[in-house]
């Protein structure tokens, strides 16, 4: 009977904590300058390094292409069975949310650019409905790729562990990025909370003057 009620008080608790964490109320985004992802509010030091891949279209997708944008940015390969379909349906999801308005984008990099090339990326766009203008796929050099994904985006957990460069990227992270450059957010994108948090960031991040 203890052990009953300990966990029915346990289940209490952490629905108490999502609840909190839904309903957050905040009025300004810190930024994230290093890759522990300690909030700093006021202080944007670490900006996304300069950047030139290949989208879907075969056309080339650099830090330009999002000047004076928020984007998410996040990394998938073509081919996984794993995490990336949510991740793909919910980047699908803020593409329809925010499909007519003009300051948003987003940004997916393949982690196995061996084999997700132009027209793979292509069809996987067809299938997945994404639009050209409003969300880019991106291929390129794997070093160029790895290196943005761990040293730009700190998107890489297991290389701020084991600085090993061999290593295959896979994350979850959602990366909110405003419009000069800063990460002001990170969230798991396949969870629909974070997502949620993530919206209501973007519009935070919608009002702040630059």
């Amino acid at each position: 009977m203890k052990n009953a009620i300990l966990i029915v008080l346990a289940f209490i608790i952490i629905a108490c904590k999502n609840k909190q964490a839904d309903n957050e109320v905040i009025s300004q985004l810190p930024y994230f300058n290093s890759s522990d992802f300690t909030p700093e509010w006021g202080k944007a030091i670490h900006k996304i390094p300069e950047f030139s891949f290949t989208n879907q279209k075969g056309e080339t997708v650099t830090n330009n292409t999002y000047k004076d944008k928020i984007y998410i940015a996040d990394f998938f390969f073509t081919s996984c069975p794993g995490i990336c379909p949510k991740l793909t349906k919910n980047m699908g999801d803020l593409q329809k949310m925010y499909i007519n308005d003009e300051d948003i984008m987003l940004l997916s990099h393949t982690v196995m650019p061996w084999k997700d090339s132009i027209p793979v990326l292509r069809n996987y766009a067809d299938k997945n409905h994404v639009n050209g203008t409003k969300w880019h796929l991106v291929t390129g050099d794997k070093d160029a790729l790895y290196h943005i994904a761990r040293s730009g985006y700190f998107a890489d957990e297991d290389f701020v562990k084991t600085q090993d460069e061999s290593d295959f990227i896979h994350t979850e992270n959602f990366v909110l990025v405003d419009k000069r450059g800063y990460i002001r957010g990170v969230y798991n994108g396949t969870l629909e909370i974070d997502v949620n948090r993530l919206k209501r960031h973007i519009e935070i991040l919608k009002k702040e003057i630059f």
